[in-house]
């Protein structure tokens, strides 16, 4: 039995990708590769010593998804696949509702036919919107700000529809803050092709020598130093977590949302201060106008995932600035060096 992971050659993919490799799993692939690079999972293979399947697919095209379910016997399926820029999708929203929705219902189609119903779903934190209170829990109410994030929550509700007409399907919602470090190895990380989604590589970037200065969105929010405040959670710590939930949905039936992250929240200038301090590079930066779809404060409650999947962060902020920094510094251009 294989775990097909959709956007798997991807940021946090990758490094679940070896996370389950490690763990026993045999794993297929399918990546269109518009912002990842197949050289990732070259190097999953290398730190491992195991191998995988990978498929050159996009899950709007049906036809050619296909060939990995007939081709493999598919257990559960880990689904990262989708566009994932908050600003992005203010200015392209057509574009993110056809590529996250439309791709989600053509996979949950074709595992249908081929009778596979169980789903690890990379959900997100910014379907909290402008949270009332922090640290936000998984009942709080759901109101997504930004075109992206409702195109995580119109997924989640497809889910919970789904299984509400079918409760033979076993999902659980992962409801990530912010990603970010690398693997401890310095072999793979975050390398993004175009359009930076995350403020570390821009970090990363300034301090290899490859941009000139950061820009801080917004210093006039209500926080400690004016800079939005927000949950960085280690891709490591993040992809154990998914390990955790899949162990819990092959063999369980329902859903559930999990929120993956540490239960702290830094400012966008204590994460400077602090990868200044792990690198011993100076970052300059400059505060811009806020972006639109931007919330102030944002930090998990992550007790449910401990006290259900047994899962929680372990990773500090001095970890996710120095592996990030190792990464970078190891590839100064990335996946292409």
């Amino acid at each position: 039995m294989s775990i097909l992971l959709t956007g798997g050659a991807g940021f946090i993919g990758s490094h679940t990708c070896l996370e389950l490799l490690q763990e026993g799993y045999d794993i297929v692939v399918a990546d269109n590769l518009s912002n990842s690079k197949a050289e990732s999972l070259k190097r999953v293979q290398e730190i491992s010593g195991k191998s995988l399947h990978f498929y050159k697919a996009d899950l709007l095209d049906r036809e050619g998804m296909e060939p990995i379910f007939r081709e493999h016997e598919i257990e559960a399926v880990v689904h990262f696949a989708g566009l994932k820029s908050v600003e992005q999708s203010v200015r392209h929203p057509l574009e993110y509702y056809h590529t996250n929705i439309t791709g989600t219902l053509i996979l949950v189609e074709l595992m249908q036919k081929h009778n596979i119903k169980k789903m690890v779903f990379s959900s997100s934190a910014t379907i909290y919107g402008n949270a009332k209170r922090v640290p936000i829990q998984e009942n709080e109410p759901l109101q997504a700000t930004n075109p992206y994030g409702r195109t995580k929550l119109i997924i989640e509700e497809i889910f919970r529809d789904l299984s509400i007409a079918d409760p033979e399907w076993s999902i659980s919602l992962l409801r990530y803050f912010n990603p970010t470090g690398a693997h401890p190895s310095g072999r793979i990380g975050e390398d993004p092709t175009g359009f930076r989604t995350n403020i570390m590589p821009y970090l990363t970037q300034v301090a290899v020598g490859n941009l000139d200065i950061v820009n801080v969105f917004g210093g006039d929010y209500p926080t400690e130093d004016g800079t939005g405040v927000r949950d960085y959670i280690h891709v490591v710590d993040l992809a154990r977590g998914h390990v955790k939930a899949l162990q819990k949905v092959v063999g369980t039936k329902g859903i559930e949302a999990y929120n993956l992250g540490t239960g702290r929240g830094y400012s966008v200038l204590e994460l400077i201060d602090t990868f200044e301090r792990v690198s011993g590079r100076s970052v300059p930066y400059q505060v811009v106008s806020r972006r639109p779809g931007d919330v102030a404060i944002s930090y998990a409650d992550p007790q449910k995932a401990w006290a259900e999947l047994g899962w929680k962060a372990e990773k500090n902020l001095e970890d996710m600035c120095a592996d990030a920094w190792r990464w970078q510094s190891n590839n100064p251009q990335g996946y292409s060096d």
